[in-house]
């Protein structure tokens, strides 16, 4: 593998109303960069002419993938990431949204200062995020943040630059859907990777989002805590214990006091639920610390 260059990899599903816009960003990020770059296309499926678009462009040297069907945003940065000739990999969207002239930007930071990732943040002065969509957002941040004792300014930019490695350490995690960006953004922060997050502009997309709200919603919600029980199962277990067996606690005070009861059996269910709980934790933690590979750093061992 080259040890400089990069690999743009740009899933498409039914975007024939914005890929020429997408590809005119991809050619002039090719000509004027100052090291090599390698663009691979991933038609994922479409049936909206996508593919006679991009077959009009067949000849800009870009490399150009083809699933029969329609397999998932992951599945087609996973189909980009196995061919990608480049130690790292930026990815991008195919709907006009992202600033993709800065992907060279973001390239030469990873570079410069050894990052296993740099993800742009809709935080900048120009975003444009459906309202609608803006509370589950929040409170999607606010749970990984929490969970990742991290703050997470972006936690599902599709804008991003990696080191191509890091993603294939976790690649057997890493889901076929929209959920792809949320778990390897996850799954570095929890491993200590080096990661850092640049301000970006995000602007209106052009033809119909992808995203199922409510549906998308309750599958990030899973996703989170399923990705950090994997790496840290006490950020989970010992709230909900240390929850459990206060209420328990209170409610056995309470029933002891004015209902004259002592220890009855609501207080010792939730406080050997509580017990429970936290030892479950315990064995999740201890079984977490002796298969994992990677040092205190977070780098993995030769």
């Amino acid at each position: 593998m080259p040890d400089s260059g990069l690999t743009i990899v740009v899933p498409v599903y039914n975007e024939a109303q914005a890929i020429e816009r997408s590809i005119a960003d991809l050619i002039a990020i090719k000509q004027n960069a100052e090291f090599d770059v390698e663009v691979v296309l991933v038609d994922d499926g479409s049936e909206d002419g996508t593919q006679e678009v991009l077959l009009r462009h067949a000849d800009v040297g870009f490399r150009m993938i083809r699933h029969t069907e329609n397999r998932g945003y992951g599945a087609s940065l996973k189909s980009g990431l196995d061919v990608a000739q480049h130690r790292y990999v930026a990815i991008t969207d195919a709907d006009g949204t992202y600033p993709n002239h800065r992907i060279v930007e973001f390239y030469e930071k990873a570079v410069q200062e050894d990052l296993d990732m740099v993800v742009g943040a809709r935080t900048g002065g120009a975003v444009h995020i459906p309202f609608i969509r803006r509370p589950a957002k929040w409170a999607l941040n606010q749970l990984a943040n929490y969970l990742t004792r991290k703050r997470i300014p972006d936690l599902n930019s599709g804008l991003r630059v990696m080191r191509k490695d890091a993603v294939r350490e976790f690649l057997g995690i890493l889901p076929d859907g929209f959920s792809f960006t949320t778990t390897i953004t996850l799954a570095l922060l929890t491993s200590n990777r080096s990661v850092s997050f640049v301000p970006i502009d995000y602007h209106h997309r052009e033809g119909k989002s992808k995203i199922r709200p409510i549906y998308d919603t309750l599958n990030f919600i899973q996703l989170i805590l399923r990705t950090v029980l994997y790496f840290d199962p006490l950020r989970v277990f010992l709230p909900a214990s240390f929850a459990l067996i206060t209420v328990s606690l209170m409610w056995g005070l309470f029933s002891w006091v004015v209902l004259g009861l002592f220890a009855d059996a609501s207080s010792l269910l939730l406080f050997l639920s509580g017990i429970q709980l936290g030892a479950i934790g315990l064995l999740a933690d201890l079984i977490n610390r002796r298969t994992a590979p990677a040092t205190a750093t977070g780098r993995p061992q030769a």
